[in-house]
């Protein structure tokens, strides 16, 4: 096995939190402790916790708020993980095969590519297209179906574009994916953090042969917790649940009793409607700036998440743009180079709104400084 570096993670994980400016994050500003509480309607003795091993599995309570949420599901097709990172690798782990091919949607978010590429699998792209409003070429999806990928690989809604799949999409993955018998793997993490209209609906029940993976970290605004989850056969889950014998092997008793607190029904909605607030009204500050410079972006709205995934003019590489920016600017953000895409970046846009401004002033100044320097050199 060969290690094949995870590039966004190591760019976040090593400077997010040594910067004033953090533009990196694909979520809303999140909750605090108090503020669930709140929202919950409990007072802090609901922390009083005894810090011994949890169910190793989520406790039933947990596992029972979850399955609620997708139709026909029960506690049995539920396994709870340490964040949507865990999820996604006990999720990978079971459906990879090494040297197998995997077809993989691309822009997408980089984990599991990633470890498809260490484990010695190979991978087909299907990609998404701009002009189709980022969604998929079902033709590159057959193909690839069509030379033995084992599953396909799924971010819906999307990261880094925050589009979702529409209908037509959906059905034709599905229909590819029982005609040839290949898994489903769905990333739903960004599901509930719609900017508009309705929950991105799952591929839950789409598919005998399909797992969901999701956590509280971007709809939520709980990253902290780190509590994610996997969906699927029960019988698959007890295969998942041993896996998780030689990763975490349990979360942590505190985040199970504050995730029950964020997922029960009178609570939930509540949090999704803050994320929806968040989400609204800092997208409307940054396509007024964005539309406000001049031709120097183009971009199409995100559905969901705190994302905008945007196309920029000057010509300058991604990561040496957003190197400069972390730099001079002590401000962060995603370079499209990390999605294999130049000339891209990713702005979250969930921070609060006054540090959003400022970060976004701070951004404009770069891209002056970048095209004066352009202009002098022509």
């Amino acid at each position: 096995m060969r290690y094949h570096p995870f590039v966004m993670e190591r760019w976040q994980s090593t400077y997010e939190h040594r910067v004033r400016f953090n533009l990196s994050e694909s979520g809303v500003h999140p909750l605090s402790v108090t503020e669930l509480l709140t929202l919950a309607d409990v007072g802090a003795d609901a922390l009083d916790v005894r810090l011994g091993y949890g169910q190793s599995n989520g406790s039933d309570e947990l596992r029972n708020l979850i399955a609620s949420l997708y139709p026909g599901a029960t506690d049995a097709s539920v396994l709870v993980t340490v964040g949507g990172a865990e999820a996604n690798f006990t999720a990978f782990w079971e459906l990879m095969q090494p040297e197998a091919l995997v077809a993989v949607m691309l822009p997408n978010y980089m984990q599991v590519p990633g470890l498809l590429e260490s484990f010695g699998a190979r991978i087909h792209p299907f990609h998404l297209a701009e002009e189709s409003n980022w969604q998929p070429d079902l033709n590159e999806l057959e193909n690839g179906l069509r030379e033995g990928a084992r599953f396909i690989l799924i971010t819906n809604p999307n990261n880094p574009t925050g589009a979702v799949l529409d209908d037509a999409s959906v059905c034709g993955i599905v229909e590819l994916a029982d005609r040839h018998g290949a898994w489903i793997l769905a990333d739903e993490v960004y599901r509930g953090a719609e900017l508009d209209g309705p929950e991105t609906p799952s591929f839950w029940g789409l598919h005998d042969r399909v797992l969901i993976t999701n956590s509280l970290s971007k709809a939520y605004g709980l990253p902290g917790l780190r509590i994610g989850w996997v969906m699927g056969p029960p019988d698959m889950m007890e295969a998942l649940w041993g896996r998780k014998d030689y990763t975490t092997i349990v979360p942590a008793s505190l985040s199970d009793t504050l995730a029950r607190l964020a997922l029960e029904p009178a609570t939930r909605p509540k949090i999704l409607a803050r994320t929806r607030k968040i989400l609204t009204e800092n997208f409307a500050l940054l396509s007024n700036w964005m539309d406000g410079q001049e031709g120097r972006f183009s971009y199409r709205s995100p559905d969901a998440g705190a994302i905008c995934y945007t196309r920029y003019r000057p010509s300058i590489n991604s990561t040496e743009f957003a190197e400069a920016l972390r730099t001079e600017m002590d401000l962060l953000v995603v370079p499209g180079d990390h999605f294999g895409m130049d000339h891209y970046l990713r702005l979250g846009f969930g921070p609060p709104a006054t540090d959003l401004e400022e970060a976004l002033e701070r951004l404009s100044a770069a891209f002056d400084a970048v095209e004066q320097r352009l202009r002098s050199m022509s």
